[in-house]
């Protein structure tokens, strides 16, 4: 393999991501509209119907912010490269960027000087995972900021309930995620590893456990509605996921994502 065959994969995958969302994602879409019973809600729902369809049709970005570049690859046990692989999603990012094209979004936490390429110091944002054989998945999972920055790490103590921090939270922060939510749950861990767990839960959603459908249920009990602008629909997906935490913690993540949950998937190997 080659290192230019990654970046041209990287660059297919952030097209994919930006332009078109998951099949299952428009499925919820289009339904939460179907059942809706807010007139107003029902509408901005059959706006963002309209929105992915223009996108689609004009091959141009779903939303104005393109997000950082995140990406999860799955990498073979037994696969041998003889290049970065970090360097080579790089490569693909940097073309991605003028080709699509992508607003550069990465800039220096203190000085805010923008790289221009959405590249730099921890960007792309990689998650890997080693699995059997000698395959290599690459996802594209861009993250805006809207969501992200309500997004947050609660330390509770280990007598506090966390579904209760959880709903509260989102009742005060939903409004200003671009809802309708897809909601990623870390609960456990440490302090950096409960934030992990909840962006891997964005990856694997929906859940369908009885506490993740509890909860979504409450949160979608909330009003809060499309845009936040009243109506039955918060949230469109919420998955949990856990890690054992020391005895005198609980750490709770809570990884907001807004309704265009955008992610493409190509398995180069």
């Amino acid at each position: 393999m080659m290192r230019a065959e990654v970046a041209k994969a990287t660059v297919r995958v952030l097209k994919n991501a930006e332009i078109l969302l998951p099949d299952w994602v428009l499925d919820l879409i289009e339904a939460a509209a179907k059942r809706e019973t807010n007139s107003i809600a029902k509408s901005q729902l059959r706006f963002m119907l309209e929105n992915l369809q223009i996108a689609a049709d004009s091959k141009l970005p779903i939303c104005q912010d393109t997000g950082l570049p995140v990406f999860h690859v799955e990498m073979g046990r037994d696969l041998k490269l003889d290049f970065d692989l970090l360097e080579a999603i790089s490569d693909g990012v940097r073309i991605a960027t003028k080709e699509i094209p992508l607003r550069p979004n990465a800039v220096d936490p203190l000085t805010r000087q923008n790289s221009g390429d959405n590249t730099g110091p921890g960007m792309p944002d990689i998650i890997r995972d080693l699995v059997d054989g000698q395959g290599l998945k690459i996802t594209a999972f861009p993250k805006g900021a809207g969501s992200e920055n309500m997004s947050l790490v609660g330390m509770l103590n280990p007598a506090d309930d966390p579904f209760d921090f959880i709903l509260k939270t989102v009742a005060e922060r939903a409004v200003n995620a671009c809802p309708p939510l897809f909601l990623g749950i870390g609960i456990g861990g440490t302090f950096d590893l409960a934030a992990r767990l909840s962006k891997r839960a964005l990856l694997k959603m929906p859940g369908s456990s009885k506490e993740e459908l509890e909860l979504l249920d409450k949160i979608n009990s909330l009003g809060i509605g499309p845009m936040g602008l009243g109506g039955d629909t918060t949230a469109l997906g919420l998955k949990i996921e856990k890690a054992c935490c020391h005895t005198a913690s609980l750490p709770v993540a809570i990884n907001f994502q807004c309704w265009a949950n955008r992610s493409a998937t190509e398995v180069i190997l």
